[in-house]
């Protein structure tokens, strides 16, 4: 486990997380636990498949091939039992770009678009960008976890006529594993009002031991020709920086629309490295990736039961996936400002605004455990400490 243990210097490598923070938080002293990347380094096999592409020193057109599909296929298939074809697979720099093209190929202006709020916060962007309606089905919070209040669901799709859902799973921020029963409540009153499904699933691979991750196309023939599915393997394998995404969509239709859109805006290719990380990453990551998620859970386990014990103010809203947890900051009894001033100034972490993520996030925090253990240990150290003053 010693490459989860090992501190990476990565200010100076413009990385968002950690060079950014300095500018945004205006003290070099907060410890950055924000931006969604991992303090850890890629699996050896992909940083060895990225050295020998380098080597050959030549980085012209370079075409994602037969066979990198068929790699993508066997990952789907092994990790998620999910059997897909290579047909239905259209690449994307990000599950960001793939959310907009989405949105534009598939929505007309003023079209309603419905989402799950607390979310993360492009969900909003690549509604309202391109002038459609956003409609918001708040999930519920109750004994700290939170649930799908199913009646409003569906009575804001056919209130607002909505055109398209998209849907976060596992959910960031508050990080549910949707489970089967509940996918398929979501998914059968979309396909009895004609809503398409988005599906947001590039947390899919970090789920928990007690946890699994249903892809919702597999739930039947149905959902799959009704649900365009986003992933990609740079959370998973800490690769957001190559930008390497692809969407997978049996429907023949809804994909021409989405095809036909990326190549409007010039998008169809990925970058030679990202080719490179994507595939090794498939073929060879999955040990290292077993190693992750046990190390995640441990720092899972270690914030929760910190916080709980020694803080009475802040509660841990159990994570079943993603790197990210949702603290409850309510009993702190601080406005918005305030609380993201006490966790800069006071403790001197940088944590991600709840608000960012809606109405229904105030009063919370996002914080980045996907990190060594020494980095988890000073961030919870100094929150507890400036919670005690």
């Amino acid at each position: 486990m010693s490459h989860f243990s090992e501190m990476t210097v990565r200010k100076g490598t413009r990385s968002v997380k950690w060079d950014l923070a300095e500018e945004i938080y205006n003290d070099p002293d907060v410890l950055p636990m924000w931006v969604a990347d991992m303090d850890f380094k890629a699996p050896e096999a992909v940083i060895n498949a990225l050295t020998s592409r380098v080597e050959h020193g030549i980085f012209g057109y370079t075409m994602p091939d037969d066979a990198l599909k068929s790699t993508i296929v066997n990952w789907l298939e092994q990790r998620h039992n999910w059997k897909t074809a290579k047909d239905w697979i259209t690449y994307s720099p990000g599950v960001i770009p793939s959310l907009h093209m989405a949105v534009q190929s598939l929505t007309s202006k003023e079209d309603a678009i419905l989402i799950q709020t607390p979310v993360y916060p492009p969900f909003y962007s690549v509604v309202k960008d391109h002038n459609r309606t956003l409609v918001t089905n708040p999930l519920v919070f109750k004994n700290e976890s939170y649930s799908i209040d199913f009646d409003d669901f569906e009575a804001k799709i056919k209130d607002h006529k909505v055109k398209l859902f998209i849907l976060c799973n596992p959910h960031n921020p508050v990080g549910r594993v949707w489970t089967r029963e509940e996918l398929v409540r979501m998914n059968n009153i979309c396909l009895e009002h004609g809503v398409t499904v988005i599906s947001d699933e590039i947390h899919s691979d970090l789920i928990y031991s007690e946890y699994k991750h249903v892809p919702i196309a597999t739930l039947s023939k149905e959902a799959s020709n009704n649900t365009v599915t986003c992933l990609s393997p740079t959370k998973t394998f800490n690769l957001a920086g190559l930008q390497a995404s692809y969407l997978v969509t049996e429907n023949e239709e809804i994909r021409t629309k989405l095809t036909a859109h990326f190549n409007k805006q010039g998008m169809f290719m990925l970058n030679t490295l990202g080719i490179t990380a994507l595939e090794s990453a498939y073929q060879q990551g999955e040990e290292w990736l077993e190693e992750l998620i046990e190390t995640l859970e441990f720092n899972r386990n270690y914030v929760t039961e910190r916080l709980h014990k020694e803080t009475d103010a802040l509660r841990v809203i159990p994570a079943e996936g993603t790197y990210l947890l949702w603290i409850d900051c309510r009993k702190l009894n601080l406005s918005q400002s305030d609380l993201k001033s006490f966790m800069q100034k006071q403790a001197k972490v940088g944590l991600n605004d709840g608000a960012s993520f809606g109405e229904e996030g105030k009063s919370f925090m996002r914080m980045n455990i996907a990190a060594p253990r020494e980095l988890i240990e000073k961030g919870v150290s100094r929150i507890i400490q400036a919670v005690e003053k």
